[in-house]
């Protein structure tokens, strides 16, 4: 890395802070790196069963891992980031400056590289898929949080360009390692979004062979592939020909398909499936995923959820322990902050989410909600019910659901769960169409509490204005790691306070893989990487 980039290093705060969280969750867990495996071999197709579809294809469009775990093989990012200790690394950009008051980005790319259409990856490339982002629709909702605030690239050389923002954006060099920023061929950006759903075109070590929507997406490696990141263990050619992912909804079947040896890989394992895969000789491999833990958010300009006593009262009133340990796998971790344990500046909050059911209903008396005769509250004649929506993007997220409706209705809350298609989430969140929405959003950078709750960006919460938000933007203009991780620290406390969130499980990443499966590796999002992937024989 040259002295130009290291100096860069210090500007996103999540580059100081990130090293010990990243570290306590093991950093970049590898399926099979025995040493009994010996060397690579290459050739062969990876089969990875995964539970859900998104629907789309393009990585610029897609939030859901199960679909994350393909796309992101298709595209190179400007950079990379080590999961072990949050340092940004070169992959595509060699070296990187920050001005010192945040708002623009010079980087300098690597030559030679081209996209699998054989087109020149150069600047301007860059500059046309960060330009088009923004007109993106509401499926992008992670690429334009990353791009918020910006006013444009400027191509000094097909090798440099400086990428420049309205105000300080210190989360943007760490935006530039996900698959979200991902780059794409000028001919992909120049389609519509259904049509780049069907279809990309990128620069990956991997291409698109096949997409049947709801069925499998299947990518074959790309030859001649020599612009790797500096992150991966081999250079040159990905060791797989290809790469087969099946979309097998029911769990039962996934592991029933592994244990056959139909199926080399599968994701979103669930705690009843640990014990039979570990009998027939699997590989489990686990990392907490950063960024915003799966919890309840409200929208608050929904009538019921807008009393901060009810959003307080249900904070209080769950039991995260037994829900984790009745729902999710063994490595499940209970939500201790609005921020995972992985997630660079975050702080433990568990003081304020510890489980009181007595304070709950305290809580609730003093606001006027009295119980009624089936136990639920009302208050002015209206019953004390709350509409969850959420989308079927994990096995667990129905069970986790019901215990917490169960939990709550001890209290006399009444939780009403609405089920949307994954196809239409993003619709329904951009749109505003919910009363408490059950989500999460990965990202190794605390500004993903700014994508998530500023009302300067999308401000799908209807989040009002407060104290919440001068800290958001504080964090975001804020070079210092040190001083960023302390506003970073009153803003997770905030959001708590004001009860615009309320958390409960750290999504836990867990796969399972056939004993001959070897490379499978974590990326800093907890994501995976299959470049360095390979099977024996």
């Amino acid at each position: 890395m040259t002295a130009r980039s290291r100096r860069a290093l210090l500007l996103p705060a999540l580059l100081a802070a990130a090293s010990l969280a990243l570290a306590a969750c093991g950093g970049g867990s590898s399926a099979g790196t025995d040493a009994d495996a010996g060397p690579p071999q290459t050739g062969g197709t990876l089969r990875f069963a995964v539970g859900s579809d998104a629907g789309c294809v393009d990585p610029q469009q897609v939030g859901s891992n199960d679909t994350i775990y393909s796309v992101r093989q298709l595209v190179d990012s400007l950079t990379d980031q080590d999961p072990k200790t949050g340092e940004i690394k070169p992959y595509l950009a060699t070296a990187w400056q920050a001005s010192p008051d945040a708002k623009s980005f010079t980087f300098t790319l690597r030559s030679g590289v081209t996209f699998s259409d054989g087109t020149a990856l150069d600047a301007n490339a860059v500059k046309a898929n960060f330009d088009r982002i923004g007109q993106l629709g509401a499926r992008a909702t992670l690429a334009k949080g990353y791009l918020a605030g910006y006013t444009g690239t400027t191509v000094a050389s097909p090798t440099q360009f400086t990428v420049n923002f309205g105000q300080p954006s210190a989360q943007f060099l760490q935006a530039t390692a996900t698959h979200s920023l991902g780059i794409l061929s000028p001919a992909t950006v120049a389609k519509s979004d259904d049509e780049r759903c069907a279809g990309v075109i990128g620069s990956g070590p991997f291409t698109l062979q096949n997409y049947t929507k709801n069925a499998s997406i299947t990518l074959a490696k790309r030859t001649g592939y020599n612009w790797g990141s500096s992150l991966f263990s081999h250079p040159g050619d990905a060791y797989l020909d290809t790469l087969e992912f099946r979309i097998v909804p029911e769990s039962g079947v996934r592991t029933g398909s592994l244990q056959s040896g139909e199926i080399d890989a599968i994701g979103s394992i669930g705690q009843q499936d640990e014990a039979p895969l570990t009998g027939a000789g699997a590989q489990l491999l686990a990392r907490s995923n950063p960024g915003v833990v799966f919890g309840i958010a409200f929208n608050n300009s929904k009538p019921i959820v807008t009393d901060p006593a009810v959003r307080q009262a249900l904070t209080v009133a769950l039991n995260r322990q037994e829900i984790v340990s009745a729902v999710f796998p063994s490595q499940t971790k209970p939500a201790t902050s609005v921020l995972a344990s992985t997630t660079p500046s975050y702080s433990d909050d568990s003081a304020q989410l510890g489980f009181d059911a007595a304070k709950a209903k305290s809580t609730l008396d003093a606001a006027g909600w009295a119980p009624g005769p089936d136990g639920i509250r009302a208050k002015d004649g209206q019953k004390l019910t709350i509409p969850v929506t959420y989308s079927p993007v994990a096995a667990t997220n129905k069970p986790a659901l019901e215990l917490i409706q169960q939990q709550a209705k001890a209290v006399g809350i009444d939780i009403a769960l609405q089920e949307v298609p994954i196809a239409q989430a993003a619709a329904v969140q951009s749109a505003g169409d919910f009363s408490a929405l059950w989500f999460n959003v990965t990202r190794a950078d605390p500004d993903i509490l700014r994508g998530q709750f500023s009302t300067a960006g999308a401000n799908f919460f209807r989040v009002p204005q407060g104290p919440l938000q001068s800290l958001l933007v504080a964090q975001a203009g804020e070079p210092d790691a040190t001083k960023r991780t302390g506003i970073v620290d009153q803003a997770q406390q905030q959001v708590l306070q004001d009860g615009y969130f309320v958390p409960v499980t750290e999504l836990t990443t867990v796969l399972a893989a056939a004993a001959n499966t070897h490379g499978i590796t974590f990326d800093a999002s907890s994501r995976i990487q299959l470049h360095d992937a390979w099977k024996s024989k």
